[in-house]
Formats: C-alpha cells, structure tokens, sequence
C-alpha cells in the first residue's frame, strides 16, 4: 500500500487503507433507531450532562456500532450500543484531563466499578450514574451470553478500567512511554477488544477453545487490535495537541520520543504501521472466510466489519479539529464515509 499523497492536517501523511478496506461499509438497517435508543438511556440514567457531547456520542456509537455488527438484531446493537457508550462516557467524565490532575480520584472510581464486575448482584447503594449503568448493564450481558462468554466480556471491561488508570498515570510524560508498552496498552484504552467480545454473544456464534487459540485467529484480531488503535491515534493527535497544547499519550508521540523523529516522520511511521495491519487483516479474514467452519467464518465477518467500523469512526465531527474534518475522506476509502 502507498500513502503518497494523503494527508490529514497540517499536511501530515495519512495510511491508505483502501487496498485492504475498500468499502462501501455496510450498516444495519437498525442505525438510526440505535442511535435514538442511546440518546433515550443517556438522558434516563444522567451519564453526561453536556447537551450537545451527548448528542454527539450517541450518533457516533450508534451509527458506529451499526457498521461494527450490521447484522446482529436491534437488541444486540442497543445492548452492544450502551455499553460501548458507557465506556468512552466514562473515560471522557474520569478519565483523560480529569484523572491526570488527580489520578487517585480515577482509581477510586474503578475500585468500585470492579466490585461491581465482581458481583452485579450486590445491594445498589447509592449508585451514581455510571455504576447504575454498569450494573443494569451487566445483567442484561449475563442474560444474554453464554457463562464463557460472560466472563470473557467482564475480564475485557477489567482491561479497559486498568488500561485508563495506566493511561492517566502517563499523560503528562507521554515521551517516558516506550513504543512496545504504549502498543501492548493501547488497545485496552480504545476498547476495541470488548467490542470484539461482543460479536460472538450478539451474532449466536462461539469458537472453541481450540480455535480461539488457533494462529490465524490469534493474528486476525491481533491485527485488527493494532489497527483500530493506531487509526485512532492519527485520527487524534492533532485535536489533542491543540486541546492539551502539549503532546497527547498516542503513537506519534511515542515514536518521536523513541527514535527522535520529526511529527512527519512519527506519521509517517505509523502510517506504514497500519497499512501492514490492513493488510495482515485481509490475508487472515481470507483465510478464516475459506475455512468452511462456520464459527470460524462467522468471526472472520465479525472482525472485517468491526475493522469498518473503527476507520469509519474517525471521519466524525467527534474527532475533528478547528477547521471541522481534520481528518479528511481518504484516510478511510478515498470518499467521505459518511455524511
């Protein structure tokens, strides 16, 4: 794959991911429906008080979560919805700027959200907003999944609590962060393993114990991982620059730090990065596609579309700096891919 050519902001080089993800991406037809469902649970449970941040990330998860599982059934994508919602609502109400000028406070608050992973079951209390959410939530997961998928998913939203607490404890010495450990915790941060958690429990398919650790399902959803998480960094960096007038916790950064790059050349880098994902994703879905067992197809579908999902994502106003659409069109498949 070559990226000569595209650039994002300030004429920083961009991957081109179209060989590997041409699109057009396919949505369910449940979208809009999605959307309006999440903006009905945010408002009831309290999650975000911004009008207008909540509007936001309710179209962005909605829509988005139609492209990751467009063929689940509305439960599933109203479900799928609301937890991935909850999540990046918390990391933008704890997380981020508010944890690293006191990380303590962040790590109370997983404290008592892992009690909760603990046991769903325990008495209320006093709940606020997100640990009310977490726990209808949870039951409504457990209902719906196998018991092995079930503690697979908890075991994921553990990740993810642990990896915002890591992520707080460095945003103000992001260059002090090597390239082998912001990779290794970057995924637990843009959460896209617990989406991957989600597709077998949603879309009635399991994989054995055997093929879950198979090699090419291993290196499938590892490449999907990668991807997820550097596209998001570059679809990023720049909004979080001019938002923290510093360098943000993201690949760019790391890269520059660890091999005294330029801005340019870290996107550079990265770009090439995510490029050889793509494509490593592609030759494992292929592989997975012409298997012939079901469970295996059925996740190698899952995972293409989940990838779909996270490039289409970063087209959205969320992630844009002033002027709007920082990140321009072909980041995704040389057009806009969406609205």
């Amino acid at each position: 794959m070559n990226h000569a050519g595209i650039t994002g902001p300030r004429d920083l080089p961009l991957p081109d991911l179209s060989d590997a993800f041409p699109g057009p991406f396919p949505s369910s037809p449940h979208a809009d429906a999605v959307e309006r469902h999440l903006q009905q649970w945010t408002d009831e449970l309290g999650l975000l008080t911004n009008h207008s941040a909540r509007r936001a990330l309710c179209n962005i998860t909605g829509q988005g979560v139609a492209r990751a599982l467009p063929a689940a059934d509305l439960d599933g994508l109203e479900l799928c919805a609301e937890l991935f919602l909850w999540l990046v609502a918390f990391d933008d109400v704890h997380g981020e700027a508010t944890a690293a000028q006191d990380p303590v406070l962040l790590v109370d608050r997983v404290a008592e959200l892992t009690r909760v992973l603990a046991d769903d079951n325990a008495p209320a209390g006093s709940d606020d907003p997100f640990t009310a959410g977490l726990r209808d939530l949870l039951r409504r997961l457990r209902a719906r999944a196998t018991p092995t998928q079930y503690l697979g998913l908890a075991g994921h939203l553990r990740d993810n609590l642990v990896g915002l607490v890591w992520e707080a404890h460095h945003l103000n010495q992001p260059d002090r962060v090597t390239v082998e450990t912001y990779c290794a915790m970057r995924p637990y941060t843009v959460f896209v393993h617990t989406l991957m958690a989600t597709a077998p429990m949603v879309l009635s398919y399991d994989l054995s114990e055997t093929q879950r650790a198979s090699d090419p399902v291993r290196q499938l959803e590892t490449a999907v991982v990668n991807l997820a998480s550097w596209v998001n960094d570059l679809a990023s960096h720049t909004r979080e620059a001019d938002r923290l007038q510093a360098a943000p916790l993201s690949l760019p950064t790391v890269l520059m730090a660890e091999h005294q790059l330029g801005l340019p050349q870290a996107f550079e880098t990265a770009s090439h990065l995510c490029e050889e994902e793509a494509a490593a994703a592609r030759r494992r879905i292929r592989e997975l596609s012409g298997s012939r067992v079901r469970p295996l197809e059925l996740h190698a579908e899952a995972l293409e579309t989940i990838t779909h999902s996270f490039i289409w994502h970063v087209d959205h106003d969320r992630y844009a700096a002033a002027p709007p659409h920082a990140v321009p069109p072909h980041l995704t498949t040389g057009r806009p891919s969406w609205p």
